[in-house]
């Protein structure tokens, strides 16, 4: 029996279509993903939380969905939306179809719209807050929900991903992904006592980054973003990594203390809502973007080397360029509006970008970036 949904923008947009997943009704910031492969891990990227996420390509779910390509524990998005939802899973490693992963969550699905039409929306007008409803068709009363709801700007989400404890990672990248050559041919077989220590502060952090660090040939230690900077320090951490996370990071006032009293203890290197937190330490501002970058195919130009890398993104928000204090210098930009895409201390062995260089899914021009904390944290141990 097929199942009505509709999709409530606050600026009175309604679109009407079919349910997949579980039925409910959720609320969130209604933004989109060009990328073509990947829903899997940005189902799992807890970056989402707090969003309805629209896929622009139009058939999602061909290959279904297995246990090894998660990038957290479970589905961390409000809602999710396609123009095809297909029926069947057709690849060998699919372990069950999209709908029932969904179902399974608890998260609530639309297909059958016009995708391209609510993207263009989103485009023109920015993003907007929503509602995804299977119980209420009421366009009237869903379109002042949507208008009611709290939206992302001033609202502390780390707090709803962060794990509880500390965690030991020794899980290496999976045999379906590759290695840049900037790692340690023998990274997997260096022993644990010989391994810099990282210790990766997760305000939402994907797996596939602890993975990187730890086939990159370090010990890596994940405390939750919340942790202090003296907990920290008793890690006695050769590198901190500060790792992506969801929603507007000038909330996020323990994070920003904690990484200040940091900056000059240990390399660090920051991606995402860590590239922001590091900038918002040194003195920077941020600042919310129209639509935001969410995608693997956003190009960024190193301003080093002068080589164009195409990116992972998924953010809402960027670092404003005339508030970026002088300790900091660009070194990348977004080809496509000229925003910060990475920074490094004038300095101290710090650095960030705010992309994903991990991919998962995605591109792999970035991976280099690994390779060259790595080696900034050898190289601090050494000195």
């Amino acid at each position: 029996m097929k199942r009505v949904a509709k999709l409530a923008l606050e600026d009175g947009t309604v679109f009407t279509g079919m349910a997949f997943g579980a039925d409910g009704e959720v609320d969130g910031e209604v933004c989109f993903n060009t990328s073509m492969t990947g829903y899997q891990e940005i189902l799992t990227d807890p970056s989402y939380r707090g969003q309805i996420v629209t896929m622009t390509y139009p058939e999602i779910g061909n290959y279904g969905v297995n246990d090894e390509d998660v990038e957290s524990p479970r589905p961390f998005l409000s809602g999710f939306v396609v123009r095809e939802a297909s029926r069947i899973a057709s690849n060998f490693r699919a372990q069950q179809r999209l709908d029932e992963y969904l179902h399974r969550h608890g998260i609530v699905g639309l297909a059958g719209i016009d995708t391209r039409a609510l993207v263009r929306r989103i485009r023109i007008h920015g993003a907007m807050k929503g509602v995804l409803s299977t119980q209420d068709t009421d366009e009237r009363r869903l379109v002042e929900k949507a208008k009611a709801s709290p939206g992302l700007i001033g609202r502390d989400l780390v707090r709803e991903v962060v794990p509880q404890e500390p965690r030991t990672w020794d899980e290496p990248l999976s045999p379906w992904a590759h290695l840049s050559g900037d790692a340690p041919a023998d990274a997997n077989t260096i022993p644990p006592d010989q391994r810099p220590h990282i210790v990766a502060l997760d305000f939402g952090m994907k797996w596939n980054i602890a993975r990187h660090l730890f086939t990159s040939g370090a010990r890596v230690t994940v405390v939750p973003g919340t942790m202090s900077a003296d907990d920290v320090l008793r890690y006695e951490p050769d590198g901190v990594f500060l790792s992506n996370g969801p929603g507007d990071p000038e909330p996020l006032d323990y994070a920003i203390e904690t990484i200040r009293r940091l900056v000059d203890r240990c390399p660090i290197f920051g991606i995402c809502l860590g590239h922001q937190l590091l900038s918002l330490a040194c003195g920077a501002r941020s600042f919310k973007l129209k639509f935001g970058h969410r995608g693997a195919n956003q190009p960024v130009m190193n301003l080093k080397t002068k080589r164009v890398e195409i990116t992972s993104q998924n953010h809402g928000f960027a670092i404003d360029a005339d508030s970026l204090p002088d300790v900091l210098e660009v070194t990348h930009i977004n080809l496509n509006d000229e925003t910060i895409e990475g920074v490094r201390h004038r300095e101290l062995p710090v650095y960030s970008v705010q992309y994903h260089p991990e991919a998962s899914a995605g591109p792999h021009d970035s991976e280099y970036l690994f390779g060259e904390f790595f080696r900034a944290v050898s190289q601090a141990r050494q000195a």
